[in-house]
């Protein structure tokens, strides 16, 4: 089994989910519809329906449930990378230009406030007070997540557990309810419903670790950006805290000068550098893939199926994936 044919099985739905994306971002307002459209089209794993669709074979499958919760995730999941590359002033994403970079700044904010209220108008219409009051919360959590962000922004004084606290709400939280909410609406058991919780967590968690490494050390290529984009743009991640924290007081103290000057300082390369050769990115990976060892523990719990080697297929790609 390989990626490819995990996505080919559930590609009937998957389409159904990509149609609906299209006509939940359909607006009679032309701007509206071009900026939201401009980020549906650039692509995407869409790996939160795809967990969405998964969880809900632990269930009685019901495609028209699945992908209400799938395009809503998705949704929300669009509208924080709209609004993050407003905070980032950010130029590319995915190889395109960002909806701030083709429009302006109060374009993609109101772009990313009118598919955050698509999400909400879509997950409506289904009724379990459950579905609401978790995604309410993880929304509320996405917030603060996003919060701490700006305040740590070229903060060199963070410690690991802050860093992890802010990826389980920037991140680990959308991914553990996409499984959670699949296994929901499904009717799973609450025990099963609380397992897959804790898989997309642990998921969550290591996929935004390997996110970090990636932006270290991958090629634009893949990336659809430049290498370094979220230290250039002050986003202090773990193979920075770990550089600051072992690095050499020489070398320490030339990362500590970038970031005291916001990164106006005009020695980038050399500041990459050293975070990449400090052990930085070992140590991160070796962290998420301990993340990812616990993701397939949870999942040895639950019933052996064919979603359960597809899950543990997708737990072992975010492992290698380079993109």
């Amino acid at each position: 089994m390989n990626l490819q044919e995990i996505y080919k099985g559930l590609q009937n739905d998957l389409q159904l989910i990509e149609e609906e994306l299209e006509q939940t971002v359909d607006s009679e307002v032309d701007q509206l519809q071009a900026s939201s459209l401009h980020l549906l089209k650039a692509g995407g794993k869409r790996i939160r329906p795809v967990f969405v669709l998964l969880s809900g074979h632990f269930g009685k499958y019901d495609v028209e449930k699945l992908r209400k919760v799938a395009v809503a995730l998705e949704l929300i999941h669009m509208a924080t990378l709209v609004h993050d590359d407003v905070i980032d002033n950010a130029d590319l994403r995915r190889g395109r230009q960002t909806v701030r970079a083709q429009w302006d700044n109060r374009v993609a904010m109101y772009t990313g406030d009118y598919i955050l209220a698509q999400a909400l108008q879509v997950i409506t219409q289904l009724k379990e007070p459950m579905v609401h009051q978790i995604l309410a919360k993880a929304m509320k959590e996405m917030c603060i997540g996003e919060i701490e962000q700006i305040r740590d922004l070229y903060n060199q004084n963070q410690s690991l557990k802050r860093y992890l606290q802010r990826i389980k709400r920037k991140t680990a939280f959308l991914i553990a309810i996409s499984c959670q909410l699949g296994a929901l609406v499904s009717g799973a058991s609450l025990d099963i419903v609380q397992k897959c919780y804790l898989y997309g967590y642990y998921v969550g968690m290591a996929f935004q670790m390997t996110d970090d490494v990636l932006d270290l050390v991958g090629e634009e290529k893949s990336l659809g950006k430049p290498a370094g984009s979220d230290l250039r743009q002050g986003n202090v991640t773990l193979p920075v805290i770990y550089a600051l924290c072992h690095e050499e007081p020489a070398n320490r103290k030339v990362i500590e000068c970038y970031l005291q000057s916001k990164g106006e300082s005009n020695n980038f390369e050399e500041v990459l550098e050293l975070i990449r050769k400090s052990g930085g990115i070992d140590f991160t990976i070796g962290l998420s893939q301990r993340y990812l060892k616990k993701a397939l523990q949870v999942l040895e719990k639950l019933p052996a199926s064919h979603a359960s080697q597809s899950l543990q297929f997708i737990t072992e790609f975010i492992v290698r994936r380079s993109y």
